[in-house]
């Protein structure tokens, strides 16, 4: 399953990781870590404090190349229009959900302080990279003055993380592209009206 010059700590993280966004927080036992890592029992005690400790690491990791990913879209070429677009339409394993938000539906990750705060940090992260698009395109002309980017980003959010339970409830990522298109239209007829 993994690499054979990958070392015992990464896969310990990347196994974390995946069970993290299966199982969630409970259903991820160190036996499952190991196992799937293919690792021995006292590895994950030899790099890691603990469960949370290796689950606080995974998350970072889990929210950083998300951030990363963003960034990408969000920064790179095309009208603000355009690079939100790319955002809502890029490719996502749907019906497996988001790997960042389905962490805000693990009780056990709400609960403490320490695991929720990348989740935290990310979501807010997103949500400011959304809304200086969304500034940015107000400031072009491309989107009218009345437009709130916070407002806005928060309702690009909501619409991806919303498409996600839908599409999971549905089992076809059906209501999640509609979600998506009904988005875009939304925004592309505020860009298309005179301020």
């Amino acid at each position: 399953m993994y690499s054979a010059l990958m070392s015992t700590q990464e896969r310990l993280i990347e196994s974390t990781r995946e069970l993290l966004w299966e199982r969630g927080y409970v259903g991820t036992s160190p036996k499952a870590i190991l196992e799937r890592a293919g690792a021995g029992q006292g590895s994950m005690y030899h790099h890691f404090k603990g469960k949370s400790d290796l689950a606080l690491t995974a998350i970072r990791r889990t929210c950083t190349e998300l951030l990363a990913t963003t960034d990408a879209l969000l920064t790179g070429p095309g009208t603000p229009y355009e690079r939100i677009e790319a955002y809502l339409r890029r490719e996502r394993d749907v019906l497996r959900g988001c790997p960042v938000g389905r962490l805000t539906m693990d009780p056990e990750i709400v609960a403490s302080a320490e695991l929720r705060a990348p989740v935290d940090e990310t979501l807010d992260a997103l949500r400011e990279r959304l809304a200086q698009v969304v500034e940015e395109g107000k400031e072009s002309g491309l989107f009218p003055p009345r437009l709130d980017g916070e407002e806005i980003a928060a309702t690009v959010l909501a619409t991806v993380q919303g498409g996600y339970v839908l599409a999971r409830a549905a089992g076809s990522p059906a209501a999640f592209d509609t979600g998506v298109r009904g988005l875009l239209s939304l925004l592309r007829a505020d860009a298309d009206r005179p301020a």
